[in-house]
């Protein structure tokens, strides 16, 4: 027995179409197989863009604006050279951005050496908007050069060596106060000041004592492998 999709009343076997609705009557069985598909055969994803075209993107956005800068320096704001440091933002930004798009195989130590000559030539396009550029030589150039030095470094010790979450704050622990010794005495090198270091000792002291203990974890295993399962490193 059969009966109508449409409004349910019972149907004949020999019936065409219901007789109240008028729905026609079809036997599964019967149904040709060359019915197309009611869906489409394509699945309709979105080409997904490259690295190349957001290359492009990026040295177009930023090429445009730093000509557009300049050509509005020269042109309608001539005050000063205001658009170097839109320039050298751009430059920055295009090196610390072009490792991912364009250079995906490149040493990593080449890419933080091209990370630290962009900020170099940001600090000396800047030097351009001060009375002297004596500040750039005493003061940018070496801490942007030590900083470099020390990322390098902090490089090669994590690709050399085991690296872990100790490992890694035992390297930056001991990175911090030459950072930060160096900083001062360059400062006061600029100041004309004695060669002595105050706040970068209390830095120098805290991190030497977290320095003597991070090397007593990583030396002792059944006391790195506590603090490992108690911070779930």
């Amino acid at each position: 027995m059969s009966y109508c999709v449409n409004c349910g009343v019972e149907l004949e076997p020999s019936l065409k179409e219901c007789p109240l609705c008028n729905t026609p009557v079809i036997n599964p069985n019967q149904i040709s197989s060359a019915v197309s598909n009611p869906y489409p055969s394509s699945k309709g994803q979105v080409e997904i863009a490259s690295k190349k075209d957001f290359g492009i993107l990026l040295t177009v956005v930023l090429s445009a604006t730093s000509v557009t800068c300049l050509l509005l320096n020269l042109l309608v704001f001539q005050g000063h050279l205001w658009s170097f440091a839109v320039i050298g933002a751009c430059i920055c930004l295009f090196f610390l951005a072009a490792p991912a798009v364009f250079y995906t195989k490149a040493s990593i130590y080449f890419i933080l050496l091209l990370d630290g000559a962009a900020v170099v030539i940001y600090l000396y396009l800047l030097s351009y908007l001060t009375t002297s550029s004596e500040w750039l030589w005493q003061l940018g150039m070496p801490i942007v050069v030590m900083s470099t030095a020390l990322i390098e470094i902090f490089a090669f010790l994590a690709h050399k060596f085991p690296f872990n979450i100790l490992s890694a704050s035992l390297y930056l622990f001991v990175e911090i106060p030459i950072l930060c010794v160096t900083l001062e005495l360059l400062i006061r090198r600029f100041c004309q000041s004695s060669y002595n270091i105050t706040w970068s000792a209390v830095v120098l002291t805290v991190c030497v004592i977290i320095d003597i203990a991070l090397i007593t974890i990583l030396a002792k295993k059944r006391l790195r492998n506590e603090v490992n399962r108690r911070l779930h490193f």
